[in-house]
């Protein structure tokens, strides 16, 4: 397989986080199953600062409150189906019933 045959693309979305508690760490751990579970790379952009959406302790980082608006960029094969999969997640308040 050449180079050429592997198609690379990029996706950005935005999500908006709905629970009372934010991106704490259940949440976190939710969305970093799902982005683990693609081969593109994915990142989280809050305030300006980016995190891989593979790393629980990165994500954790951005201290994302209720209401916060977090971008979502992804490189690789499946980019766009990691970013609708996330936003997914988050609409579905990360699968967390409080």
């Amino acid at each position: 397989m050449t180079k050429a045959s592997i198609k690379k693309s990029a996706a950005k979305g935005r999500f908006v986080v709905g629970n009372d508690r934010g991106l704490h760490t259940r949440p976190s751990t939710e969305l970093v199953k799902c982005a683990s579970s693609f081969r593109s790379n994915v990142s989280l952009i809050y305030q300006k600062q980016s995190v891989n959406a593979k790393s629980l302790l990165g994500i954790l980082m951005l201290a994302a409150t209720k209401g916060a608006k977090i971008a979502i960029e992804a490189e690789g094969e499946d980019a766009e189906e990691a970013v609708q999969s996330i936003i997914s997640l988050a609409k579905n308040n990360f699968y967390i019933k409080y």
